[in-house]
């Protein structure tokens, strides 16, 4: 089965619909679909005159070990018993859409577990409201702020505030989707839809590097794998370490683009009564043994543009340096250090690491994590969504907020933003693969479960005529199984 792309998106209802094809109304752009053709989405399909859709409906199902024996509740022949307590979840991938918002949701399903009845409303939301934001765990640097982000050309995002260790893109967002052109939104879009679904995606920021992302992978800056989280900023290093490094050099400088630590200066050396060594570097001074911009941003030493470490210091101070005196500088990560011995001059010469030194700077490394990019979708569960659980959608929005109602997408644990409405986070890393799909509105199509107790739902005005058992759901169904992971919160738990 093929795409049908000779067929036209309707303009109206009322275009009459030839016979043998059917009208998909999944989405705004209301295909009109030959039989054995797929709409654009590639989602739903005209099979012997009925609107389909295309991937089957996916069910989480715990793993649970009997007698020795890994046994899968779906792998069982089943006779048609309630199914009490059953480990399975149904969750939104290959459910279908509440779109256009006056029906209720393809699938609200009762459960009982530990003898409570519980309801999952279980739906695929269309998200023009939506983005992704991007954590990328190096110190290089890959662009100003608020700098362009950009796919083949078009932007579909920015650099925003840079965290502790990572640089943080925001792509996405209601604007670049349908507020540019529609070469920007589909981009943007089929951008979304790849991070999302877990593949490496290559941007360019403008005035700054090219990145390939890939959600819970390294990233490549500029042609160059990520192997490290930084453990801290310099000074952070210095206070981890100094107690290490005591005895075994007589100044540690940690080279940072955003905090450089001086150790005899800062209050760590202090503490351990260290000599000043009179070593003095640029930047602008914050606290004792604390300088920020003591270079430019860039990709050499800690996460700024100098190769080489020495260009950072200013000048030595004869009155507090001697000859022999100890220097190591180390980045932020341990991946960059060097070794040097004042001479006669008080000239900084370059010396083999002594083994105390290796392995301090081995120490560095080891409490540094592995870099990895975090990908976040985030979107706002509007009309469609709420509409498909319940009459008066502010009900829902309630009982959210009254933590009566809990939120997965695909199974994976949300974060619900304070304020108005249902303002949702979720680590795609956590969601099964291939959860996401889109429409050519543009939007993506994002799987979204409700789970409740029933008189709950009943409470909220829940379309309660629409129920329908996990007995049914499983006989009716086409339908696939995956294992659950272990990590997420089983979400017919302690009420949320």
């Amino acid at each position: 089965m093929r795409s049908d792309t000779t067929s036209d998106s309707a303009e109206a209802l009322d275009e009459p619909v030839a016979p043998g094809n059917v009208r998909c109304d999944a989405c705004p752009v209301l295909c009109i679909i030959r039989p054995g053709k797929t709409g654009a989405c590639d989602r739903y399909a005209n099979v012997g005159g009925q609107l389909a859709r295309v991937d089957p409906l996916v069910i989480a199902q715990k793993v649970i070990e009997q007698d020795g024996q890994v046994v899968r509740f779906l792998d069982r022949d089943w006779k048609g018993e309630v199914l009490a307590d059953a480990p399975l979840f149904v969750t939104g991938i290959g459910a279908g859409t509440t779109y256009p918002d006056y029906k209720p949701a393809p699938f609200i399903v009762s459960s009982r577990h530990e003898g409570v009845d519980m309801v999952t409303v279980v739906t695929e939301g269309i998200f023009s409201y939506c983005g992704v934001k991007v954590k990328i765990d190096t110190d290089r640097y890959i662009g100003p702020e608020q700098a362009a982000v950009r796919v083949d050309g078009e932007q579909i995002g920015h650099v925003t505030t840079a965290e502790y260790g990572s640089q943080m893109l925001a792509l996405g967002g209601v604007r670049h989707l349908t507020g540019g052109t529609k070469r920007e939104g589909r981009v943007t879009c089929e951008t979304l839809e790849n991070l999302c679904n877990g593949f490496p995606v290559e941007v360019i920021v403008d005035d700054g590097s090219k990145v390939v992302i890939q959600s819970n992978a390294a990233p490549i800056v500029d042609g160059q794998r990520e192997e490290r989280m930084r453990v801290g900023c310099g000074s952070a290093a210095i206070g981890m370490f100094a107690q290490q490094w005591y005895g075994h050099a007589d100044e540690v400088i940690v080279v940072d683009d955003h905090i450089t630590g001086v150790l005899s200066e800062h209050q760590a050396g202090r503490f351990l009564t260290m000599r000043p060594a009179g070593i003095q570097v640029r930047g602008r001074k914050s606290t004792p043994g604390r300088y920020f911009r003591v270079a430019e941003p860039g990709s050499g030493w800690g996460g700024t543009n100098i190769t080489d470490p020495l260009e950072i210091i200013e000048q030595v101070d004869a009155k507090k340096a001697w000859p022999g005196l100890r220097l190591l500088m180390v980045s932020t990560t341990g991946e960059q250090a060097a070794w040097f011995v004042l001479d006669d001059d008080l000239k900084p010469r370059p010396a083999p690491l002594p083994t105390e030194i290796e392995q301090a700077v081995a120490r560095i490394a080891e409490n540094c994590e592995p870099a990895l990019c975090s990908v976040l979708f985030m979107g706002g569960a509007g009309g469609s969504l709420r509409a498909g659980v319940t009459d008066n959608p502010v009900q829902l929005t309630r009982s959210v907020r009254n933590a009566l109602t809990r939120v997965t997408c695909g199974g994976a644990p949300v974060h619900i933003w304070p304020g108005g409405g249902i303002t949702l986070m979720v680590d795609v890393a956590r969601m099964p693969k291939q959860s996401f799909g889109s429409v050519p509105t543009p939007a993506l199509v994002v799987p979204i479960e409700f789970t409740m107790r029933r008189e709950d739902y009943a409470a909220l005005g829940g379309h309660v005529g629409s129920i329908v058992t996990l007995q049914e759901v499983l006989a009716l169904t086409r339908r696939t199984g995956t294992d659950w992971r272990s990590d997420n919160p089983w979400p017919f738990g302690a009420r949320p």
